[in-house]
């Protein structure tokens, strides 16, 4: 994800992006908006989230990222979540879900007679869940 994200920075965009894109992503690839794009656009930083999978026994992984850019005078941030694939040892792009959702938050109740999360062995209403005045 860096080296790609570092072709677009350094508006080398050609051949390595269409080089590193799964087969399939190629189809629809435009170099020419691409390389017009790169020189349009300022660079100002990439933040990754969170990559999973990837590793040298991996055969898959998605990285979550963040890439703030100036266009036109005014700054745009891009958030992706990439999926990619090995091919025969080298990464390919596979796919990217723009502006990703995280999942929900749960949280969840602790009842007052639950044991208390703290560890102590007491039921919450007896340890934690006390609410404790002082006068």
């Amino acid at each position: 994800m860096r080296a790609r994200y570092s072709s677009y920075a350094t508006n080398r965009t050609e051949p390595f992006i269409s080089d590193t894109m799964a087969p399939e992503m190629r189809e629809d690839f435009n170099p020419d908006e691409v390389e017009k794009f790169a020189k349009d656009v300022t660079w100002l930083g990439l933040t990754v989230r969170h990559v999973e999978g990837g590793g040298p026994e991996d055969q898959t992984g998605t990285v979550e990222y963040v890439a703030r850019f100036r266009v036109r005078g005014g700054q745009q941030v891009h958030h992706e979540l990439s999926s990619f694939r090995r091919d025969d040892g080298r990464w390919l792009y596979v796919d990217g879900e723009i502006n990703p959702k995280a999942a929900p938050r749960q949280v969840v109740k602790i009842g007052r007679n639950d044991p208390c999360p703290c560890g102590s062995g007491k039921k919450y209403k007896k340890c934690c869940g006390t609410t404790a005045t002082t006068a």
